[in-house]
């Protein structure tokens, strides 16, 4: 991952979200690491949802953990599935940990909160406790999945979104968007500008799993999908700027 200098915008746009669940893979926080936690990429995206708060907007994260482990690959290396799945939501909160470090250093108070019990580490989640944290200003990291094997943090991610009254999930990701192929292997692949739910499950697109998608679908909860590295991309996205691409029912945006 290149860390790019935040763009100095002119005037400040108002923010069109009040509240926004941001979805950050385990994968983003490697940098150019391999394995593990990088903190610049940690103190970037604290930087970046630093510059969100600013405007007005309550901030809930839900990251990922396949930076330390992954659930579904170690289950089909022969783990038996859900233990495999727990190990996952407990690297989940490390990296909630880590986040809350960087964050924090950025004089940000976050409260980590887990599907898991462990409070010697992080909070239990209650969905109004962390419905009132984001109220005093906290920013919230929600972390351990939805403490229940066989979910990914997609899933997580809408869930929580739903729960705690986002407006919007925010996915950032490695693309500027959700492509027709992978622009990786197909330089010819175009990307989209925005999509429905019925697309995205009828195309089989992997930007986020089915269940994540059908929750955002049954909910009118919104999805935009961009690339966390570009500057200034999570601010711009909470405060409602043409970028990356926008899932939804179909209506105007």
């Amino acid at each position: 991952m290149t860390i790019a200098e935040p763009e100095r915008a002119g005037d400040r746009a108002t923010a069109r979200y009040d509240r926004i669940l941001l979805k950050i893979s385990g994968e983003a926080l490697l940098g150019e690491r391999s394995y593990g936690v990088d903190p610049k990429v940690c103190a970037y995206i604290a930087s970046q949802v630093v510059a969100v708060h600013r405007e007005g907007v309550q901030v809930a994260i839900v990251v990922g953990g396949g930076n330390i482990f992954r659930g579904l690959a170690a289950s089909a290396s022969g783990m038996e599935r859900a233990t495999a799945d727990y190990i996952g939501m407990l690297a989940t909160v490390m990296n909630g940990l880590a986040l809350q470090d960087a964050l924090e250093k950025a004089d940000m108070p976050t409260r980590v909160m887990s599907a898991i019990g462990m409070n010697e580490v992080a909070e239990p989640y209650i969905r109004r406790r962390a419905q009132r944290h984001l109220e005093k200003g906290r920013v919230v990291i929600l972390a351990a999945g939805t403490g229940n094997p066989y979910f990914t943090t997609d899933t997580a991610a809408a869930l929580r979104a739903v729960e705690i009254g986002a407006q919007v999930l925010l996915k950032a990701t490695k693309v500027d968007g959700v492509y027709d192929a992978d622009p990786m292997l197909n330089p010819d692949a175009r990307r989209h500008d925005r999509l429905t739910y019925g697309q995205v499950l009828a195309d089989r697109l992997q930007v986020l799993d089915a269940t994540a998608v059908s929750l955002c679908m049954e909910n009118d909860m919104p999805i935009i999908v961009f690339d966390l590295n570009g500057p200034d991309h999570i601010r711009m996205a909470a405060l409602g700027a043409s970028i990356g691409t926008l899932i939804d029912g179909g209506g105007s945006r």
